[in-house]
Protein backbone atom coordinates (compact mmCIF):
# COMPACT_ATOMS: atom_id res chain seq x y z
CA UNK A 1 0.00 0.00 0.00
CA UNK A 2 1.49 3.34 -1.00
CA UNK A 3 1.37 6.15 2.06
CA UNK A 4 1.43 9.60 1.44
CA UNK A 5 2.49 12.04 3.53
CA UNK A 6 2.74 15.81 3.08
CA UNK A 7 3.09 18.63 5.26
CA UNK A 8 2.31 22.29 4.67
CA UNK A 9 3.03 25.32 6.56
CA UNK A 10 -0.33 27.77 6.62
CA UNK A 11 0.13 31.31 7.91
CA UNK A 12 -3.07 31.26 9.63
CA UNK A 13 -3.43 30.29 13.34
CA UNK A 14 -4.50 26.69 14.13
CA UNK A 15 -8.00 27.03 15.47
CA UNK A 16 -8.49 28.69 12.42
CA UNK A 17 -7.56 25.57 9.95
CA UNK A 18 -9.09 23.49 11.91
CA UNK A 19 -12.00 25.40 12.00
CA UNK A 20 -11.95 25.14 7.90
CA UNK A 21 -10.96 21.67 8.09
CA UNK A 22 -13.33 20.71 10.17
CA UNK A 23 -16.51 21.92 8.49
CA UNK A 24 -17.37 18.92 6.16
CA UNK A 25 -20.01 20.77 4.26
CA UNK A 26 -17.99 23.57 3.39
CA UNK A 27 -14.81 22.53 0.91
CA UNK A 28 -16.05 24.01 -1.63
CA UNK A 29 -16.38 27.63 0.44
CA UNK A 30 -13.43 27.05 2.84
CA UNK A 31 -10.53 25.11 1.47
CA UNK A 32 -11.10 24.88 -2.02
CA UNK A 33 -13.32 26.93 -3.66
CA UNK A 34 -11.50 27.03 -7.20
CA UNK A 35 -11.41 23.21 -7.44
CA UNK A 36 -14.51 21.98 -6.07
CA UNK A 37 -18.09 23.64 -7.23
CA UNK A 38 -20.45 22.15 -4.24
CA UNK A 39 -19.87 19.79 -1.41
CA UNK A 40 -22.95 17.77 -0.05
CA UNK A 41 -23.74 15.53 3.41
CA UNK A 42 -25.72 13.14 3.59
CA UNK A 43 -25.20 11.51 6.73
CA UNK A 44 -21.49 10.54 7.27
CA UNK A 45 -20.88 10.44 3.72
CA UNK A 46 -19.33 14.01 1.82
CA UNK A 47 -20.62 14.39 -1.59
CA UNK A 48 -17.51 16.70 -3.21
CA UNK A 49 -19.13 18.12 -7.22
CA UNK A 50 -16.69 19.32 -9.15
CA UNK A 51 -16.68 21.61 -11.97
CA UNK A 52 -16.50 19.11 -14.46
CA UNK A 53 -19.77 17.29 -13.03
CA UNK A 54 -17.40 14.38 -11.46
CA UNK A 55 -18.53 13.40 -7.98
CA UNK A 56 -16.47 12.40 -5.56
CA UNK A 57 -18.38 10.40 -2.39
CA UNK A 58 -16.11 10.31 1.05
CA UNK A 59 -16.94 8.44 4.06
CA UNK A 60 -16.11 11.26 7.47
CA UNK A 61 -14.39 8.71 9.68
CA UNK A 62 -14.15 10.82 12.34
CA UNK A 63 -13.66 14.59 13.16
CA UNK A 64 -11.61 14.80 16.60
CA UNK A 65 -11.80 18.44 17.61
CA UNK A 66 -9.47 17.76 20.56
CA UNK A 67 -6.38 16.36 18.73
CA UNK A 68 -7.80 18.38 15.19
CA UNK A 69 -7.74 15.60 12.91
CA UNK A 70 -10.39 14.53 10.26
CA UNK A 71 -10.09 11.17 8.69
CA UNK A 72 -12.32 10.41 5.95
CA UNK A 73 -11.93 7.44 3.19
CA UNK A 74 -13.28 8.10 -0.78
CA UNK A 75 -16.01 5.24 -1.34
CA UNK A 76 -17.20 5.94 -4.78
CA UNK A 77 -16.04 8.25 -7.85
CA UNK A 78 -12.28 7.74 -7.39
CA UNK A 79 -9.86 9.17 -10.08
CA UNK A 80 -8.19 7.01 -11.65
CA UNK A 81 -9.46 4.07 -10.15
CA UNK A 82 -8.67 3.22 -6.71
CA UNK A 83 -9.53 0.43 -5.29
CA UNK A 84 -7.79 1.69 -1.63
CA UNK A 85 -8.52 5.57 -0.23
CA UNK A 86 -7.96 6.37 3.14
CA UNK A 87 -6.79 9.64 4.31
CA UNK A 88 -6.50 12.30 7.22
CA UNK A 89 -5.58 16.22 8.06
CA UNK A 90 -4.35 16.97 11.52
CA UNK A 91 -3.38 20.72 12.85
CA UNK A 92 -0.58 21.50 14.58
CA UNK A 93 0.76 25.02 15.96
CA UNK A 94 3.68 26.14 14.64
CA UNK A 95 5.12 29.29 16.41
CA UNK A 96 2.20 31.89 17.66
CA UNK A 97 0.52 32.29 14.49
CA UNK A 98 0.83 29.47 12.31
CA UNK A 99 -0.30 26.36 11.45
CA UNK A 100 1.53 22.99 10.40
CA UNK A 101 -1.17 20.60 8.16
CA UNK A 102 -0.57 17.16 8.06
CA UNK A 103 -1.94 15.57 4.94
CA UNK A 104 -1.58 11.14 4.93
CA UNK A 105 -2.94 9.36 2.21
CA UNK A 106 -3.33 4.95 2.28
CA UNK A 107 -3.99 4.14 -0.99
CA UNK A 108 -4.02 1.21 -3.55
CA UNK A 109 -2.88 -0.01 -6.31
CA UNK A 110 0.69 1.85 -5.49
CA UNK A 111 1.10 2.86 -9.56
CA UNK A 112 -1.02 5.42 -8.79
CA UNK A 113 1.08 7.16 -6.12
CA UNK A 114 2.75 9.53 -8.58
CA UNK A 115 -0.09 10.71 -10.01
CA UNK A 116 -2.08 10.96 -6.94
CA UNK A 117 0.81 12.67 -4.83
CA UNK A 118 0.82 15.22 -7.38
CA UNK A 119 -3.12 15.84 -6.62
CA UNK A 120 -2.21 16.32 -3.20
CA UNK A 121 0.72 18.57 -3.47
CA UNK A 122 -1.73 21.10 -5.73
CA UNK A 123 -4.72 20.42 -3.01
CA UNK A 124 -2.17 21.45 -0.28
CA UNK A 125 -1.30 24.41 -2.13
CA UNK A 126 -4.85 25.53 -2.84
CA UNK A 127 -5.70 25.24 0.57
CA UNK A 128 -3.03 27.17 2.02
CA UNK A 129 -3.32 29.86 -0.39
CA UNK A 130 -7.50 29.99 0.60
CA UNK A 131 -6.43 30.04 4.29
CA UNK A 132 -3.87 32.21 4.04
CA UNK A 133 -6.57 34.56 2.45
CA UNK A 134 -9.20 33.93 5.01
CA UNK A 135 -7.14 34.92 7.72
CA UNK A 136 -5.61 38.12 5.89
CA UNK A 137 -9.32 39.40 5.82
Amino acid sequence: MASIHTEIVIDSRPEQVWAAISDVGAVHQRLLPDRVADTRLEGDVRILIFPNGRVIRELIIDVDDTTRRLAYAVVEGAQPSLTHHHASFQVFPEGSDRSRLVWITDLLPNALATEVRARIERGAEDMKRTLEEAAAR
